[in-house]
């Protein structure tokens, strides 16, 4: 089937799998979450709720929850899970669990994983884990490291510790044929992890390509980066997994540097990192041989440009060298119609308790707010699709 231009305007099939009743609940939640000043004051509310222990999870649940997280369990992610299956969709799978500090959190967050690792080997629908090391590191640690800062003895028998969990999932991520997608996270904490991944790349990509590294494409040296690693890979004979994202902590990168005044790591517009982007995409594709890809955006443009591609450099839409990603609740006239297409789509597919995941959701709301006209083409595409039911 060919790609036609307007392929993402196709909302008949973006949203063949809600109902009526669910497109009134988003066109709803999308105008709370397109007002800015609202999302930061509920942003308040309910780190001040978390805080009180107040019973805000009902709320949350029947409302943004539910709109972006596949269940409190893996039983109620199955139903989610499978539902997207029906059009063909997988998912990469993500416990949303952020923000903890102790070590009783992280060995639960490392049991967590390995359930979710072992989960993903039973259902194939499960394209990929995906995990944040400061999800068992702390967050300190990797500050201290990248500073260049001599770790004390107990120091070093932390760092000692958080690369064993780290080896302990790579590890059954193998053992269950499953990839294992490391998220990027702060430029001041990214060195090391880069680091750490890098060594498992190497230990785990030999024959299959199972841990992925993520590159955000708004830093200014993401893209010779990613040169380089394509290029370690195939000297030292290893795949290189890549998920190239445009990144999720600008504002606070560009606070940050200038508080304490260096040049921020940030592109200084957005045409510069699509340009960045959308070149990671074709040095990906034109190293398939040695690269597995995810394009996890919401950039219309860009996933555009990758499915193009693709048909131009003859890689099969299927291919499970290439996938394309969408966050759970968004970016559906995307995910469904490159399924439809015959691409191998997924959605990015938070999972966990209700109280827990909130900073998550939280996080997410404030990014939204922040992407200009992401949350408003959502809205337009959901009024379109109810229009055209009124019409049929």
């Amino acid at each position: 089937m060919e790609i036609s231009p307007d392929i993402f305007e196709d909302t008949e099939t973006a949203f063949a799998n809600l109902s009526s009743g669910d497109l009134q609940k988003a066109k709803a939640l999308f105008t709370l979450v397109g007002n800015n000043s609202l999302v930061n004051v509920g942003s308040a509310l309910a780190n001040i709720a978390l805080s009180l222990h107040l019973p805000v999870s009902p709320l949350f649940k029947f409302s943004v929850y539910n709109h972006f997280c596949g269940g409190e369990t893996f039983k109620e992610c199955k139903k989610t899970i499978q539902k997207l299956a029906e059009s063909n969709i997988g998912v990469l799978l993500n416990y949303g669990v952020e923000l903890k500090e102790t070590e009783e959190d992280f060995d639960t967050t490392i049991a967590k994983n390995l359930e979710a690792i072992e989960f993903a080997g039973q259902n194939k629908s499960v394209k990929a884990v995906c995990i944040k090391i400061t999800g068992f590191a702390r967050f300190g640690l990797f500050e201290k490291i990248q500073q260049n800062e001599k770790l004390n003895a107990e120091e070093k028998k932390e760092f000692a510790l958080v690369k064993k969990r780290f080896d302990k999932l790579c590890k059954s991520a193998v053992e269950n044929e499953v990839a294992l997608y490391i998220d990027a996270e702060e430029s001041w904490i990214q060195h090391p992890l880069d680091k750490m991944v890098e060594e498992m790349m190497q230990v785990y990509n030999g024959h299959n390509c199972t841990v992925f590294n993520t590159f955000q494409m708004y830093r200014c040296d993401r893209l010779e980066y990613l040169q380089q690693q394509i290029e370690k890979a195939k000297t030292e004979n290893y795949f290189l997994g890549a998920k190239l994202v445009r990144g999720a902590y600008m504002e606070k990168e560009r606070e940050r540097a200038t508080e304490l005044n260096y040049n921020s790591p940030i592109h200084k517009n957005k045409k510069a990192v699509d340009k960045d982007f959308d070149e990671a995409i074709k040095i990906c594709l034109s190293n398939v041989e040695h690269v597995y890809s995810c394009v996890a955006s919401h950039s219309e443009p860009s996933n555009f440009y990758a499915m193009i591609q693709m048909d131009k450099m003859k890689i099969e839409r299927h291919s499970n060298k290439v996938l394309f990603s969408q966050l759970y609740g968004m970016g559906n006239n995307m995910t469904f119609n490159q399924a439809k297409l015959g691409f191998n789509a997924t959605k990015y597919l938070p999972y966990g308790p209700v109280r827990d995941v909130i900073p998550y959701l939280m996080r997410r709301a404030q990014e939204n707010t922040s992407v200009a006209g992401q949350t408003g083409r959502e809205l337009s595409l959901i009024k379109k699709e109810m229009k055209r039911r009124k019409e049929c």
